[in-house]
């Protein structure tokens, strides 16, 4: 199989979505997202900024393009009862089975061998 077919089965499979390594696709889903639960505890920016402590400026920015800073993120996830969430940020890894995480303890001790260079 060449290139180019391997590369059209990858971009063909249901289950990989490019947008989740963009960068900036991923911070306006989590935008979105916390604009949702904004507007479904009936609160309008200024009064979410107000709650959060966060300005209105930096609130109106980060639900148009993404971007805000993680100290802003978190007091906004406070304010919204949200930060659950954060638990799993960087969380490692879940194993399916023990037989999983032995073979990825013995995986992670193996040695590796010389190489010899001629």
């Amino acid at each position: 199989m060449d290139n180019q077919n391997i590369t059209a089965n990858i971009l063909s499979d249901n289950d990989l979505i490019l947008d989740d390594f963009n960068p900036g696709v991923i911070l306006k889903n989590i935008a979105g997202r916390m604009k949702r639960n904004r507007l479904e505890l009936n609160l309008s920016q200024q009064a979410l900024a107000k709650k959060s402590g966060i300005s209105l400026g930096s609130l109106k920015r980060f639900e148009q393009t993404g971007e805000i800073s993680l100290k802003s993120l978190v007091m906004l996830a406070l304010a919204l009862d949200a930060t659950h969430e954060f638990t799993q940020l960087f969380a490692g890894s879940q194993y399916q089975s023990i037989n999983e995480l032995l073979s990825k303890d013995k995986a992670k001790n193996a040695k590796r061998g010389r190489r010899n260079v001629y």
